[in-house]
């Protein structure tokens, strides 16, 4: 097997740990730790516990996985930022 063979798999969010981690329930009913990839915390894109999320894990540790696509929640305003006023 390549180091390329990752597998792509559909969860939840179930928990918010510390340290940018999350616990998520994968569709086959298995929990695992998942983090954010680099790109969507350079994006500032936030996860919150219900949330459907796609995981990347590779067959050699399935206990622990990257959290790569977040799907957009249905009622959330398009466009809408924060304005900071300091």
């Amino acid at each position: 097997m390549a180091k390329e063979d990752l597998m792509t798999l559909d969860g939840q969010i179930a928990e918010i740990l510390p340290d940018g981690r999350f616990r998520v329930m994968l569709e086959n009913e298995h929990q695992i730790i998942a983090y954010t990839a680099g790109r969507m915390r350079r994006h500032r894109i936030r996860s919150v516990v219900g949330d459907r999320v796609q995981v990347e894990m590779t067959p050699y540790d399935l206990d622990k996985g990257r959290i790569i696509f977040r799907e957009k929640t249905p009622g959330a305003a398009p466009g809408q930022r924060r304005t900071f006023r300091r």
